[in-house]
């Protein structure tokens, strides 16, 4: 697999913990930080120290694993920890993690002194697939997602596939979403590969696909003014979910698992108001509702839901705004939803 270029930057899939010391080394930095989590900081940092033990111009910074660090407290612990050990803006921040750590930690290298270098070295499949490539940086505020961040993009993004060898089943089913995702707006041959592929244990040949895909959409419109909202499929509802799962269960939905609920409600929208046809829907909620839980929406939750949704950040003049499929390979974007619709979709779900 060839090193993918993107906006500015290399996405590496060969050779990437080298690849990594060569950059640290070429880039002349004064000093460089890690920022990890406790479980990536005990299964994956390992593997970078034995590729850095020889330099001695670095530190560690670790926060805690999950969605709920992801916000300006841990932002601010961050930004602290910098000051504290002296970062300039010759530094460099490597974030070592999964989404949440190339969310947050992108938010507070891009802001830090106005902005100082950082890479991504994703450990979890969605970070690999999804949050480390198109230089979107956020946090969390109100238990509304992504609402706060920059555009900035990464100076590399380096994508190891063994660390995806040290993941539950669940985590790898989460990232699955999204890479079932870029078959479903983009790539009709990719979906009816991934269908036919051990999708409990993704092949790196699977996962550069699935980032080939993202990165070309990336490229066309950087700054999502455009086709890169079709990117957001299955996301409006999806986050919406994910956002109540949070607040409510004491087991929360993953990332991809609230996801994948939000595809088949916006597949049934897309049904509704886009010309998908009755049996590509079919086929789309026999192959997601075969990998995913099904989870509980009862109705008296629809308006809470609702009222998450008004709150999402591509909502436009006030209106809920989805993108949907015209069929499995082609997405349209801009598709203003009524309540009335988005409750049909969810009923759907619950109904299944």
């Amino acid at each position: 697999m060839n090193t993918l270029q993107s906006i500015g930057y290399p996405i590496y899939f060969n050779d990437t913990l080298p690849e990594l010391v060569n950059f640290i080394q070429q880039g002349n930095y004064s000093r460089f930080f890690i920022l990890t989590d406790e479980n990536t900081g005990k299964h994956c940092l390992p593997l970078i120290q034995a590729q850095v033990e020889k330099m001695d111009n670095f530190d560690i910074i670790e926060i805690n694993a999950g969605e709920e660090s992801k916000n300006i407290d841990f932002c601010v612990g961050v930004w602290k920890m910098l000051i504290d050990f002296g970062a300039d803006r010759q530094s460099l921040l490597i974030n070592l993690g999964g989404g949440v750590i190339s969310d947050l930690g992108g938010f507070a290298a891009s802001t830090y002194k106005r902005g100082i270098d950082f890479v991504h070295v994703p450990t979890t499949l969605l970070s690999q697939v999804d949050a480390s490539v198109g230089g979107k940086t956020g946090i969390d505020l109100e238990n509304i997602k992504n609402i706060i961040g920059t555009f900035t993009q990464p100076k590399a993004v380096f994508i190891e596939h063994a660390f995806l060898n040290t993941l539950p089943a669940r985590q790898i089913l989460s990232g699955l979403a999204e890479m079932l995702k870029h078959g479903l707006i983009a790539d009709a041959g990719y979906w009816n590969k991934l269908k036919f592929s051990d999708l409990q244990n993704p092949s790196a040949e699977l996962v550069h696909h699935s980032v080939a895909i993202k990165n070309k959409v990336v490229i066309e419109d950087p700054h999502e003014k455009g086709i890169r909202k079709s990117l957001n499929f299955g996301h409006t509802i999806g986050h919406a979910v994910e956002t109540y799962s949070l607040m409510n269960d004491d087991n929360p939905l993953t990332h991809g698992e609230a996801i994948a609920i939000g595809m088949i409600c916006e597949s049934k929208l897309s049904v509704m108001k886009t010309g998908l046809k009755d049996d590509e829907l079919n086929e789309i909620v026999d192959i997601i509702g075969g990998l995913y839980p099904a989870y509980e929406i009862d109705r008296p939750c629809y308006k809470t839901l609702y009222n998450i949704m008004l709150k999402d950040k591509k909502n436009q003049n006030g209106k809920i705004n989805c993108s949907l499929l015209t069929k499995i390979g082609e997405c349209r974007i801009d598709n203003v939803c009524t309540e009335e619709e988005l409750y049909a979709s969810l009923a759907y779900y619950s109904s299944l």
